[in-house]
């Protein structure tokens, strides 16, 4: 489908919610994409202008509901800034549909299929997108930041560098206190120490954030003997005010959780969360040298550290959790004539080249 990297890709952007309208901003002032349509499933969007829907001027390009309509400007990709896999079903109805009529999707939607032979994969998620890459001779990539390139892409370029890695370990350590997105019932912050959390549940926990413990397994040439789960919370003693309301004392106000790839009784591949409300919650906890980062660290020879953050220097005082967000969409964005150019079927980060960012320096 690719006609090369510096013929404009024509876009169809489905979902405008944070990821999605960032990314259409960007799409509408970059050199190398050219926005054709736009996708929503709020019927209150349906018929507006995508300039309104990301803060720009008009474009003359109005968002639909209608899956064939855009189907019928026979774009280049699709890049899908959907819900997350608690809406499965419609993910994949609008997917596959693309995928059938021979259009490849770039998403962020499905955090399993980051990584879509993991063995806990349910095959009802898994199949029907196999086949209408097959019907379609189409290609589908998922990515996102954590699961994603956090402790995909950053982990396995690092372990490029060594002749030797006896374990690795990516982590997330964010405040959560400016974040709006769900984790009360997720994560259990907010609620009683007694709550179990969705993502407290093993099974769940490494399918929803695991796949990329078996993607590093893979491209490190081993196969794990097991994967496991640790979850720890901290119950704050004070109140403390994040953006979705107060957390009270005695309530959960910080998670820890690892998934841990098992190779010959020892931990190799170590995913890693700490998230709290307040830099000062959970103090014995890991924190970064900075605040809200994502890091790295190799055991090795040699051994390695990395710490990435991600911040807004626009003066609009948007969070690092807003900018890690607009990195994940652009990942995908970017990803498109790699993977215009692979063939169809499922696409991971172990199957992309380099994605460097064309037209990014202008």
């Amino acid at each position: 489908m690719s006609a090369g990297v510096h013929v404009k890709k024509r876009i169809v952007l489905w979902g405008t919610g944070v990821v999605g309208s960032m990314v259409l901003a960007e799409i509408l002032r970059h050199p190398r994409f050219e926005l054709v349509g736009v996708g929503v499933s709020n019927p209150g969007k349906v018929g507006k202008d995508s300039g309104d829907l990301c803060g720009m001027a008009k474009t003359g390009v109005l968002a639909t509901d209608s899956v064939d309509e855009l189907i019928a400007l026979r774009p280049d990709a699709v890049v899908h800034y959907g819900p997350t896999a608690q809406f499965a079903d419609e993910n994949m109805r609008v997917i596959g549909a693309f995928l059938r009529a021979g259009i490849d999707v770039c998403s962020t939607a499905m955090t399993p299929w980051v990584y879509p032979a993991m063995d806990q994969l349910p095959s009802v998620w898994r199949d029907p997108i196999t086949d209408a890459c097959t019907e379609g001779g189409a290609s589908c990539f998922t990515t996102g930041i954590d699961p994603g390139f956090a402790n995909d892409l950053f982990p396995l370029t690092l372990m490029g560098l060594c002749g030797e890695v006896q374990s690795v370990r990516a982590s997330e350590l964010l405040d959560y206190t400016d974040y709006e997105g769900d984790y009360e019932f997720e994560m259990g912050i907010g609620h009683p120490p007694e709550f179990k959390a969705l993502l407290e549940y093993p099974d769940v926990l490494i399918m929803a954030w695991g796949p990329t413990v078996p993607m590093i397994a893979r491209a490190a040439g081993i196969e794990l003997d097991d994967i496991t789960t640790t979850w720890d919370k901290w119950v704050t003693p004070e109140d403390r005010e994040s953006a979705k309301g107060i957390v009270k004392a005695g309530t959960v106000a910080a998670i820890r959780f690892t998934i841990n790839g098992i190779y010959q009784g020892r931990e190799v591949i170590t995913l890693e969360h700490v998230n709290r409300i307040g830099l000062d919650g959970a103090p014995d906890w890991p924190a970064g040298t900075r605040d809200d980062v994502y890091r790295v660290d190799i055991l090795g020879s040699p051994s390695i550290s990395q710490e990435t953050s991600f911040r807004f220097t626009d003066g609009s005082g948007r969070t690092p959790a807003v900018a890690g967000c607009l990195a994940t969409g652009m990942r995908a964005l970017n990803a498109v004539p790699a993977v215009n150019d692979l063939p169809a079927g499922w696409v991971t980060a172990l199957d992309l080249p380099l994605v460097p960012g064309v037209g990014t320096i202008r």
